[in-house]
């Protein structure tokens, strides 16, 4: 194919991810909010975009689609665009968007674009800093050289790939296993709706006693006023001292009622996780619920083995020098004696291994991106925290296709490792690891409390 050709297809792609990070933003991340700022849903859905293409070059490169000159630079493209949205564009924006939501400073464009430019220096100074503690650095290349930025983008991004990665190996096996259900029947959930209610109609009962002390205390200001001129002297003095006051009553009401308040708050949580838990009980009982249940046990044994080939990683300071189709085809052929076309199917097993984890990571993604936006998203705060969820996803893909390419046969990885650049793709796996145990480890701990936090013996206090 011709380069305009090649050009073509991928530009006609990008307007494809792009019309479909506008609809996710606009139907999913961001159906409870009001859009006030277009640059948000565009900054958005121009990472997505990126991000898409990168994962879709992966894939032309297995496949040996459009001519490899084309495919690199479109690769070049790619990165440097990513680059420049992660490093320059959304960090501004995000800035600038802080020092609007400031009270305190004054919004003249003067005053804010010079804030924002010095909170921009700020962070590039910050960012800069963070690859100094790692052998990320080669005497080869610039300071500004584009394999410095890569290398400081990937330490941040196999961070996040690894801390999500630990967690949700641990997370999912957790959530869809029987074994790890607790039983609750519907006379519990009917007993914590009884106390609900109960703390409901307290709540009531307090805020019709301070409403009607509010308004004793002001008819009993409207009489005082009224007589006043009447009484003077001793009796008016002595009056004025005997007549009851109900300031202290108010007082503690009101804080009995917030406290109430906060107890309804908590019941109204464990009643859903109650709900919530019935609903996991009777969908395990489903052909849905045993499959899932299934995986559970499947991804408990990766898990399992992926911690045991971290430690062993770490301890030995190893790092793989095979990608696993490889590995596998060479245990195939060489120790089980099987023979086949190993070209034909090493490209078509690379490509879905690859598609595999391309559809993996970016609905993972989005739906973890998801769950936190609406965790700590309000109206004020929602366009900062996209614009931050926007830098934090094109870092993640970034150093999702750096990792990647491990997963990679050596003939089909060599455009991307000459785009990349020469950086220390072993530290980068060996990172991932330590980060990777950290992050399991952790999780086992915090689900393992949280689940003796809650056993089914404390269902007897409802």
């Amino acid at each position: 194919m011709s380069f305009l050709v090649d050009s073509f297809i991928v530009f006609v792609s990008q307007i494809l991810f792009f019309a479909f990070g506008w609809v996710f933003f606009l139907k999913q991340l961001f159906k409870n909010y009001e859009v006030h700022q277009l640059v948000v849903i565009v900054s958005f859905s121009i990472t997505f975009s990126l991000s898409c293409t990168m994962f879709e070059l992966i894939i032309f490169e297995i496949i040996d689609f459009l001519d490899s000159s084309s495919r690199y630079f479109h690769w070049m493209l790619e990165l440097i665009a990513m680059l420049l949205a992660v490093i320059v564009v959304l960090p501004f924006y995000i800035a600038y968007f802080i020092v609007g939501n400031i009270k305190m400073v004054s919004q003249k464009p003067y005053t804010r674009t010079g804030l924002t430019f010095g909170i921009w220096f700020a962070f590039v100074y910050l960012f800069w800093k963070i690859g100094d503690p790692f052998p990320i650095h080669s005497p080869k290349h610039g300071i500004f050289s584009m394999e410095q930025c890569i290398g400081r983008v990937g330490v941040v991004g196999v961070t996040l790939m690894a801390l999500l990665s630990g967690f949700g190996a641990v997370n999912y096996p957790y959530t869809s296993m029987f074994v790890f259900l607790r039983n609750v029947t519907a006379s519990d959930i009917q007993a914590l709706e009884k106390r609900l209610m109960q703390s409901m109609d307290m709540i009531v009962m307090k805020k019709k006693r301070i409403a009607q002390a509010k308004r004793d205390m002001n008819l009993r200001a409207g009489t005082t006023n009224v007589t006043s001129s009447n009484s003077s002297g001793i009796w008016g003095m002595m009056k004025s001292l005997t007549s009851p006051s109900s300031t202290e009553n108010i007082s503690a009401l009101k804080e009995e009622a917030e406290a109430l308040e906060e107890l309804s708050r908590q019941l109204f949580l464990e009643s859903v996780d109650l709900h919530n838990m019935q609903e996991r009980i009777h969908e395990s009982k489903t052909l849905k619920g045993k499959y899932f249940n299934f995986l559970g046990y499947f991804f408990s044994g990766y898990c399992i083995w992926k911690i045991f080939m971290a430690t062993i990683n770490i301890v030995f300071d190893r790092v793989g020098k095979k990608d696993p189709i490889t590995r596998g085809i060479e245990i195939a052929v060489v120790y089980l004696g099987i023979q086949f076309d190993v070209k034909f199917w090493m490209q078509h097993i690379s490509f879905l291994l690859v598609g595999i984890i391309v559809i993996t990571s970016i609905r993972g993604l989005l739906i973890t991106l998801t769950k936190f936006f609406y965790a700590i998203a309000s109206n004020k705060s929602s366009s900062i925290i996209v614009l931050a969820l926007a830098q934090i996803m094109g870092m993640y893909f970034v150093s999702s296709v750096l990792l990647m390419r491990m997963n990679m046969p050596l003939e089909y990885r060599s455009i991307i490792t000459e785009v990349l650049g020469d950086l220390q793709f072993n530290f980068y796996h060996r990172w991932f690891d330590v980060i990777f145990l950290v992050s399991a480890l952790s999780s086992i701990g915090f689900l393992y409390i949280a689940h003796k936090q809650a056993p089914e013996k404390h269902f007897d206090r409802y």
